[in-house]
């Protein structure tokens, strides 16, 4: 910085462990440029909250689908839905396999405990840090955006304002299609999966329990039907859904959930 002189304009790529850096430089006088657009402390910090509790779920995924091999290796019957739950509790408890098997199972029940502590934990920090956001606050009167997915959006979108309209969001967030163009056809591809995979991840995730008779649930089917392909039904209706996200952390409201249903 000395050798730079007063007020530097600095570029800095955001790579691993970027924030220190682009804080330090910020403080000592210089203008700092990011490949990427720099968010603003308390987004960055969101984030990490946000993140960690995403990588605590994947966690505990993890243990509780070794819980499954390690019955699967004794021939053990799951006939519920939810393992984890009080019924499958309850077998878990009674079931006997060699002590080496039953060792490894009470140990990853003792992981998934302390990972469900640890996600609570997480949880009250994202909610008490988004009480008073008002787009948080509204994206979640979409239907299928509770809480945590509403957390994710808020955090990994930042501010919507850099989005010029909801098309350049989706886009973004990967959710559109290649598109291949000549002279005399177009050809559309795979979604991009660029940006945010915790963005594309929150808009699917939120689609796919929908019913079939709401607005966002029906493009899901009908999409399906047509293209013979339930994934490429919920990314169809995950486009729309984020464009729902896009208006209501831009307007703190979704006139869309408003309207009245048109006249046959």
């Amino acid at each position: 910085m000395s050798r730079a002189g007063e007020a530097p304009e600095v570029v800095l790529e955001a790579t691993y462990g970027w924030y220190w850096a682009a804080d330090a430089l910020a403080e000592l006088g210089a203008s700092v440029h990011l490949a990427h657009p720099l968010a603003p402390p308390e987004t960055r910090e969101l984030r990490e909250l946000v993140r960690h509790r995403a990588k605590l779920v994947a966690m505990r995924s993890r243990c509780k689908a070794e819980v499954h091999a390690v019955l699967a290796k004794g021939g053990v019957w799951v006939p519920m839905t939810d393992l984890f739950g009080v019924e499958g509790t309850l077998l878990l408890d009674r079931v006997t396999m060699p002590a080496p098997y039953m060792a490894r199972i009470a140990s990853l029940r003792r992981f998934i405990e302390a990972f469900d502590a640890e996600i609570d934990l997480f949880t009250g920090l994202v909610q008490r840090r988004l009480a008073r956001d008002p787009g948080y606050t509204a994206i979640q009167q979409i239907p299928g955006i509770g809480p945590v997915l509403a957390a994710v959006f808020v955090a990994e979108i930042g501010d919507v304002h850099r989005f010029d309209d909801p098309a350049k969001l989706t886009c973004w967030a990967g959710l559109t299609p290649r598109h291949h163009e000549s002279d005399t056809t177009v050809h559309r591809g795979h979604i991009t999966k660029q940006g945010s995979c915790l963005v594309r991840w929150a808009a699917i995730e939120s689609v796919k329990i929908l019913p079939a008779t709401s607005r966002i649930g029906a493009i899901r089917e009908q999409v399906a039907h047509r293209r013979g392909n339930r994934n490429i039904g919920a990314v169809a209706a995950a486009r729309r859904q984020l464009e729902l996200v896009f208006y209501g952390l831009r307007d703190h409201h979704v006139r869309a959930l408003h309207r009245s249903p048109r006249a046959a």
